[in-house]
């Protein structure tokens, strides 16, 4: 890292709701706000031990599905039938505000 960077790590959910509370205040204006969506209701899911069961892991892996690369190789064979999630629509502004 360089000398003007800064690095914030996340080692529990606390810390990922400090994330969600920013971009919620500052949101994204490119198509990672839909990643950021889907990555908030993924959190949601395992905030609320959704995921224990098995609708909520399948509904986990549908996210995971649609969000940056999608699923590994080992997801797939462990999840063939997974239907993957709607990825939310992003519309861009027409001017984009620096501020």
């Amino acid at each position: 890292m360089g000398e003007n960077a800064v690095q914030y790590r996340v080692e529990s959910l606390e810390d990922l709701s400090i994330i969600i509370n920013h971009f919620d205040k500052y949101p994204l204006i490119t198509k990672k706000q839909a990643d950021y969506t889907i990555f908030k209701l993924a959190h949601s899911l395992i905030k609320n031990k959704s995921h224990l069961t098995n609708k909520g892991i399948l509904e986990l892996v549908a996210l995971k599905a649609v969000i940056n690369r999608g699923l590994s190789k080992d997801l797939v064979v462990a999840f063939p039938d997974i239907i993957p999630a709607l990825r939310p629509e992003v519309l861009l502004p027409k001017v984009i505000d620096p501020f």
